[in-house]
């Protein structure tokens, strides 16, 4: 990912947030011809609070789906997470000329990736996943010993890995490029338009109050 310089965060803090609060990616590989892309879950192991080089993440995905078999090896391979986005219209500046956009924010990932190919460790991760998301909830599910048992059922049909992060770009592109305005005017209109996103405003607010 090239990153532009106006559209850091100025707090690398932002972009292992984003990760943490986003916890589904693009996972790419691409070892014996053209990149293969799978969407999955990926969620962080461990990490800094400032960034996630040294870090570990740990993901599962479908057995059925052949591009696990890349991972043999520990190859090198890329996550993408993606924030909030939205379309900014032309028309919000009030100002003429003006130009519409689209603001949004990514976090790249690269790292090497094992397979985790015991089933207790499996488990784990699904439990992980499960137990990461459910926490954002405001009354988190709890699985009962029958569920449990249903997850274990299921393992022989999921491939679970572990990303060891060696490298992280990443892009805010929030309106920077706009006086305090401006920046003004898009966030409203994320919060109150036509086309409410309100996580998008209020990762305007929190990146560049």
């Amino acid at each position: 990912m090239f990153e532009f310089p106006r559209f850091g965060t100025g707090d690398p803090r932002h972009a292992v947030a984003l990760v943490r609060e986003n916890p589904f990616a693009l996972v790419v590989s691409a070892v014996h011809g053209p990149p293969v892309a799978t969407h999955a879950p990926v969620l962080v192991e461990s990490a800094a609070d400032d960034t996630l080089v040294g870090g570990t993440l740990l993901g599962h995905m479908a057995r059925v789906n052949p591009q696990w078999r890349d991972f043999v090896g520990s190859p090198e391979i890329l996550l993408i997470f993606s924030g909030p986005h939205g379309y900014v219209s032309a028309s919000v500046y009030q100002a003429d000329p003006a130009v519409p956009t689209w603001n949004y924010a990514a976090v790249h990932v690269t790292g090497t990736v094992e397979l985790i190919t015991d089933p207790d460790g499996t488990l784990d991760v699904v439990e992980q996943t499960v137990a990461t998301v459910e926490s954002t909830r405001p009354q988190p599910w709890q699985p009962s010993a029958r569920s449990r048992e249903r997850f274990v059922s299921l393992l022989s049909g999921v491939t679970a890995f572990r990303v060891r992060v060696t490298r992280q770009h990443s892009l805010f592109k929030l309106s920077q490029d706009g006086d305090g305005d401006r920046r003004r005017r898009v966030r409203e209109e994320f919060r109150t338009g036509p086309h409410p996103n309100a996580a998008l405003a209020e990762l305007m607010e929190r990146v560049d109050p």
